[in-house]
């Protein structure tokens, strides 16, 4: 399995209404298309920050699997409008779990 490990700082106090969005609409429509979520996880040291894990079948999936999500109605009509201007930066890192060890929930 493929899995970005994503970090999102948002803007100042906009962490929780974010997380609102994100995992009301967001993750819901990930998991339509098969990509699997693991978190959110708060930072406790900053309140502005959180983590998740995004996961695919594999490397040739991410990229389809991907657009599906960028290029499908929810994130242009709804959640990109919503989502963006809350960040202040992401990161995202791309990481191998060749022996299948992450436990999806």
């Amino acid at each position: 399995m493929i899995v970005e490990m994503r970090t999102y700082k948002t803007k100042p106090g906009m962490r929780a209404r974010f997380l609102e969005i994100f995992r009301s609409k967001s993750i819901p429509a990930h998991e339509q298309i098969g990509m699997k979520i693991l978190g959110p996880f708060l930072s406790v040291e900053d309140p502005d920050t959180f983590f998740f894990m995004r996961g695919f079948p594999d490397l040739d999936a991410r990229e389809p699997m991907k657009a599906k999500f960028y290029e499908g109605e929810l994130w242009k009509t709804e959640l990109e409008a919503a989502l963006m201007p809350m960040l202040d930066l992401f990161d995202v890192t791309l990481v191998d779990d060749p022996d299948g060890k992450i436990r999806w929930t």
